[in-house]
C-alpha cells in the first residue's frame, strides 16, 4: 500500500497534477474551481456529471481533460436512437471461425465522454450502470473488463426539456460529483476572445500526463488518511439529508463512500496527507446535491437540493480537533485531525 514517507515521490507526483491543470486552465477560461474539481474526481477514480446551459464550455471541459492525459478516448453522443450495444458492444457471428467475435463498443475507452446524456432513451443510459459501478461489461453472458484509470464525463442540459430523458436516480448516484461551469467573468470571457477568436486551443493541446502518471496519483490518493471524527462528520452530513423534511430522498451510502474518497483527493491536491472536515464541506454540495429530491411541498416554495445540502452544513456540528490520531499514514505513525499550520497548497 502506497505511504507518504517518501516526500519526494509525493512533489512528483503533484507536479503531474499542475501540469495537467495548467493545460486544461489554458482552454476553460476563468474556471479554476471547477478543474480543481475535475481533477478531484479523476483521482477519487468517480465519474463527473457536467450540468448547465447551451455554450458555456461543458464538452469543451470534459474534452480538455481528457487530451490532457495521454489515455484512450471515446466519445459518445448520445441520441434518441442510440442503442446500448453501440456503446457497451455486441457479439458478431464470425462465418471463417464459425464462432462468435466479441466487437467492443465506445465504453471501452480510460476517458469517456457522453455528450448530452440525458437525449439518449432510459434503455440506453441504463448501458452505463455496470460500467460505471464495477468497470465491466457483461455480454451474452461473458464479463470484459474495463482499462484502468476508468473515467465517465458526461454533459447535460438541465434546460431544455424537449426530446430528453431526465437522469434515473441509479444513474445519477453513480456521479461521484456534479458540476456546473456558469458564465464566465467578463474579463475571463475577454480572455477567451483573444484565445478562442481564431483557432481552438483545443487542437494545439498536447498530453502533458501518462496513464501510468495517473493511476500512481490515483494509489497514492487511497493512501491519504482519514481521521475518526472526520469520517463520522462525512456520515453525519449524508445521514441529515435522508431525515430532512424537505428532501423526499436522501443520499445513498455511496454518498458517503463517494464524500470521503473525494475528500482524499481534495487534500491530495492541495498537498496534504490527512484529510480535514474543511475537505468534506467544500465538496458536500457537488457530492450530494444532485442525488437528493426534493419534496413537492420544497419545490413549491423554490428550495433547491443545493440549499438543503448548506443548510445541513450550518447545522452539523463541525468535528473538534484531538489531541492526537493514531493510525496516520504508515503503521506507527500520529497526526493531528487539523494542521497545526495552513495546509500547503500545490
Amino acid at each position: 500500500m502506497t505511504t507518504y514517507d517518501d516526500r519526494a515521490s509525493l512533489t512528483d507526483l503533484t507536479a503531474v497534477v499542475d501540469r495537467v491543470r495548467e493545460s486544461v486552465e489554458g482552454v476553460i477560461e476563468g474556471k479554476p474551481e471547477v478543474v480543481r474539481l475535475s481533477l478531484t474526481v479523476l483521482l477519487a477514480e468517480g465519474h463527473l456529471l457536467i450540468e448547465d446551459v447551451p455554450g458555456v464550455g461543458k464538452t469543451m471541459l470534459a474534452k480538455a481533460l481528457a487530451r490532457s492525459i495521454d489515455c484512450s478516448v471515446r466519445r459518445i453522443q448520445f441520441t434518441p436512437d442510440l442503442l446500448p450495444s453501440d456503446i457497451t458492444g455486441v457479439s458478431i457471428w464470425d462465418q471463417q471461425r464459425s464462432d462468435f467475435e466479441f466487437k467492443p463498443g465506445a465504453i471501452f475507452a480510460q476517458v469517456v465522454i457522453g455528450d448530452e446524456i440525458n437525449r439518449a432513451s432510459p434503455k440506453t443510459q441504463s448501458a452505463l450502470l455496470e460500467s460505471m459501478e464495477e468497470r465491466q461489461v457483461t455480454i451474452d453472458g461473458k464479463t470484459y473488463e474495463l482499462p484502468s484509470p476508468f473515467m465517465v464525463v458526461a454533459t447535460q442540459n438541465p434546460v431544455e426539456m424537449e426530446g430528453t430523458y431526465p437522469l434515473p436516480e441509479a444513474q445519477r448516484d453513480r456521479f461521484m460529483a456534479r458540476v456546473s461551469v456558469g458564465y464566465p467573468s467578463p474579463e475571463a470571457e475577454l480572455r477567451m476572445l483573444d484565445v478562442h477568436g481564431g483557432v481552438s486551443p483545443l487542437e494545439d493541446l498536447q498530453p502533458v500526463a501518462h496513464a501510468h502518471e495517473i493511476l500512481k496519483l490515483i494509489e497514492a490518493v487511497r493512501g491519504v488518511h482519514v481521521a475518526e471524527p472526520v469520517r463520522r462528520y462525512a456520515v453525519d452530513l449524508v445521514g441529515a439529508t435522508r431525515t430532512h423534511p424537505d428532501l423526499r430522498l436522501g443520499a445513498s451510502p455511496r454518498a458517503t463512500l463517494h464524500l470521503l474518497r473525494a475528500a482524499k483527493a481534495s487534500a491530495a491536491l492541495s498537498g496534504r496527507e490527512y484529510a480535514l472536515p474543511d475537505d468534506v464541506q467544500a465538496l458536500a454540495v457537488a457530492v450530494l446535491a444532485h442525488r437528493l429530491l426534493p419534496t413537492a411541498q420544497a419545490q413549491l416554495n423554490r428550495r433547491t437540493a443545493e440549499q438543503v445540502v448548506e443548510e445541513i452544513l450550518q447545522r452539523t456540528p463541525v468535528p473538534s480537533a484531538p489531541q492526537q490520531q493514531s493510525g496516520f499514514g504508515a503503521v506507527g505513525r500520529t497526526a493531528p485531525a487539523y494542521p497545526s499550520h495552513p495546509p500547503r497548497r500545490l
